[in-house]
């Protein structure tokens, strides 16, 4: 799994992690006294009553270095939408497995109104916060209002809202600026779940238009929640662990977990110790080849789950380059990878690979459609475009990465693949290993030749993929998009029937392809070690990793 380096001013989160995680050999954490890990794991109370008390905790191993925070209003790392789904829910939200088809949640239906910028949303009326209090349209405006005028990087994502409305105590208008963008599938992420307004007020809590400076209970919320979800939050220590209990209030029953624990653990090798021991019951950030030691244990399930991130190679409009300025060239570069090989032997085949840069699992994005229109191992066709660039003898470029890895894929072997293949047709990459901040800042500034790199999205919204590839990310590969490429990344978003979306976004990815800036080598399958005690946790791609709710001892 990998850790979300959100830029401040992007739809999306790219260069998301920084190096492999490196073990730490002290072993695992051991809290102060009335800690949560030690009253679980290490008391010394009789073993039935300890045994009993454990079978009540699901512990969960991830690493949690990333999260800066618990506050809806501040999640979007990788790690802390995990707790955050847990405690927050929101007005719809997506299926484990299904990323395409928005089912309803704390909102029961939602519309179009005639004027075709305001969305009114249905509420159910059965909802209690954890405090017991009844949840009301009321609390919905206020959490979005906050959102709004806190302006945090989730704030981005739905800056296109002029404002929310409250039409009766179980309906509410989301009113737009641009209806053309999309709403539903972006605030179905957990950074937009709903909270008790009461309880916000009372920690110092705001969403006055000044909330971004006068908003204080951040603090309270980042060790306490007061949402609807199966979990309530009662603890965090930052690189240590999150304590959550179970909402005897939660609308969908009661949850299968007195208490989820989650501790930091950065080293996968850690982690394979603890899930093997019985330490916890879930293990998310195992490499491949852990994974490849548990698959006859016994007490041991590994459940996979195909990620929405990917790793991809940008390839840049040099200007210290001319060859790179050349489509055919770049186009060249596309058909001499062995796209198959780096599946197969980097990853173990633990990965699918889209056409362009809409992942596999999204509207209008298959395995058979890259099969059809993308780019593909061919390397008389890439010699042939050679030919045609006046270049028949290949020519030269400088391939940078950082030093890290990414689901157990190192961007030096990954390199090194890359540049066995290219030089195939003639084609030369120079690897150019750098400092992974200094490769990201030198990207982002548009100053490399060809850099690896990585992707995760803030929600699954085709629209924050393409839109970002014709907006700051054709900025880094000095792409002029053409206008024709706009007004479709524009349609496209603006489609509301998937079908015809789809179309529209295979168009989209087609013109991706002839542009041939972007190469998406990798979309790993992530692989969870869960023991067998275990029964209901199921995995999602759609940015909040698994539904704990459903989780229960088998």
């Amino acid at each position: 799994m990998t850790v979300k380096d959100a830029d401040a001013t992007s739809t999306g989160s790219d260069e998301a992690a920084t190096a492999e995680p490196t073990f730490d050999r002290r072993g695992f954490m051991v809290l102060g006294a009335g800690g949560l890990l030690a009253a679980v794991l290490q008391s010394a109370r009789p073993a039935a009553a300890q045994s009993a008390q454990r079978r009540g905790t699901l512990v969960i191993a991830l690493d949690i270095s990333d999260a800066t925070g618990l506050d809806p209003v501040r999640v979007y790392q990788y790690s802390n939408p995990l707790p955050t789904h847990a405690a927050y829910d929101g007005m719809v939200t997506f299926d484990p497995g299904d990323s395409v088809n928005l089912k309803p949640a704390l909102a029961t239906e939602w519309a179009y109104q005639p004027d075709g910028k305001t969305v009114r949303l249905k509420l159910r009326t059965d909802v209690k916060f954890a405090s017991g209090k009844p949840m009301t349209a009321e609390d919905v405006r206020f959490s979005f209002t906050r959102q709004l005028n806190i302006k945090d990087q989730p704030w981005q994502y739905i800056s296109h809202i002029e404002e929310v409305k409250v039409v009766d105590p179980h309906t509410v208008d989301i009113v737009l600026k641009d209806p053309k963008l999309p709403l539903m599938t972006i605030i179905a992420t957990p950074a937009f779940g709903v909270l008790e307004k009461e309880a916000v007020i009372a920690h110092g809590g705001t969403d006055a238009p000044d909330a971004k400076e006068k908003d204080k209970a951040t603090e309270w919320l980042n060790e306490n929640s007061a949402g609807t979800g199966p979990y309530r939050l009662t603890g965090w220590q930052r690189n240590q662990q999150i304590q959550m209990v179970k909402n005897p209030n939660y609308w969908k029953g009661t949850p299968g977990y007195d208490r989820v624990l989650i501790r930091h653990m950065s080293e996968s090798a850690a982690q394979l110790l603890a899930i093997q021991r019985g330490d916890v019951d879930v293990a998310f950030n195992l490499i491949p080849e852990q994974i490849a030691t548990l698959k006859g244990d016994p007490n041991i399930t590994v459940a996979g789950m195909t990620s929405l991130d990917f790793i991809y190679m940008a390839v840049v409009e040099a200007p210290t380059n001319p060859a790179l300025q050349n489509k055919l060239a770049r186009q060249a570069i596309g058909y001499a990878i062995d796209y198959d090989g780096i599946i197969k032997n980097l990853i173990g085949g633990n990965a699918v690979r889209p056409v362009s840069f809409l992942p596999v699992g999204v509207n209008g994005s298959t395995e058979e459609l890259t099969k059809e229109i993308g780019f593909r191992e061919d390397l008389a066709k890439s010699k042939q475009l050679l030919a045609q660039a006046g270049m028949p003898d290949g020519f030269k470029f400088a391939l940078s990465y950082g030093n890290a890895a990414i689901a157990g894929v190192g961007y030096q072997n990954l390199a090194q693949k890359l540049q066995s293949d290219l030089a195939r047709v003639g084609i030369k990459a120079e690897l150019t290993p750098m400092d992974q901040v200094n490769m990201r800042t030198m990207y982002l500034g548009g100053k490399l030749e060809a850099a690896l790199t990585f992707w995760n999205p803030p929600a699954p919204e085709n629209w924050l993929w393409s839109s970002a590839t014709i907006n700051r990310v054709a900025g880094r590969v000095h792409w002029k998009v053409p206008d024709d490429v706009r007004k479709l990344v524009a349609d496209a978003g603006a489609e509301r029937d998937l079908a015809k979306g789809a179309a529209l976004y295979k168009q989209y990815q087609q013109a991706m392809v002839d542009a041939a800036h972007h190469f998406v080598l990798i979309q790993p399958i992530y692989q969870v070690a869960v023991r067998k005690n275990v029964s209901g946790l199921k995995l999602t791609a759609a940015g909040w990793m698994a539904e704990l709710g459903g989780a229960k001892p088998a």
